[in-house]
């Protein structure tokens, strides 16, 4: 990894094949253009964090929180991309990302008819959010537009180091979304379904069948539109490709 250059967590290996075709490691440096590197991390803040530390100690100098969160505001649909202004972690302890940078991608963005969204929070938790009551008892408490798992641990790594980051999520499922316990603990951390638990799973609760259709396209319109920023932004979404003019 060339010094100086970007480095992005991943969590899910759907969100990192949105920047790159090439066969990919879990917790590896994968190479990407103009000397940056991909981290795919799995789900959760520890291992956000072990990436964002992995990839400084590999010679970033600037740090990208990149994947899909899910929404909390009324109205905010699935495959809507999020730049956050601010990102808060379960302690209200808040990050701003780096302000020239981001306003650059924002820009980049805005030559598109992608949906997004370009100011408010992001919220950070330790565990995700799968229910509608959790979802509206979040945002009544902390007034984010949506909620990931990683971005805080990123953040937080950026501000001990003392180097820039930026947020980039798509949304995938909204507000009057519930995401059903059984199916969540038949994925891997990088997003991957265990086969045999999820046909037990699906065995045992039948009716669950009827929510994978609508799961499936609501993370399929999150990760085209990731794939469709990428590709404005410069596929490392690198800081020298997003510099303003």
């Amino acid at each position: 990894m060339t010094p100086g250059a970007v480095g992005i967590v991943t969590a899910l290996a759907s969100e990192a094949r949105a920047l790159t075709r090439r066969s990919l490691r879990v917790r590896t440096a994968l190479p990407l253009g103009q000397g940056g590197a991909l981290w795919l991390s799995g789900m959760g803040q520890d291992a956000a964090r072990q990436g964002a530390l992995a990839l400084i100690e590999a010679g970033a100098t600037a740090l990208v929180s990149f994947g899909v969160a899910g929404g909390l505001a009324p109205g905010l649909r699935s495959g809507t991309l999020f730049c956050p202004s601010c990102v808060l972690d379960e302690r209200s302890h808040d990050y701003q990302p780096d302000a020239s940078w981001r306003g650059a991608l924002i820009r980049r963005l805005a030559t598109t008819h992608l949906p997004r969204v370009d100011d408010g929070t992001l919220l950070s938790l330790p565990a995700p959010l799968l229910s509608v009551a959790e979802k509206g008892a979040m945002r009544e408490r902390h007034q984010a537009l949506a909620v990931d798992m990683e971005s805080a641990a990123i953040a937080a790594v950026a501000s001990e180091y003392r180097i820039p980051f930026i947020v980039l999520r798509a949304i995938v499922d909204e507000r009057e979304d519930n995401v059903p316990i059984a199916l969540q603990a038949s994925i891997d951390a990088w997003g991957r379904p265990f086969a045999g638990r999820l046909l037990v799973t699906l065995l045992r609760h039948p009716g669950l069948l009827t929510h994978l259709p609508g799961l499936a396209m609501r993370m399929n319109k999150a990760t085209r539109a990731l794939r469709a920023a990428a590709g404005v932004a410069g596929i490392e979404l690198g800081r020298e490709a997003l510099q303003p003019c």
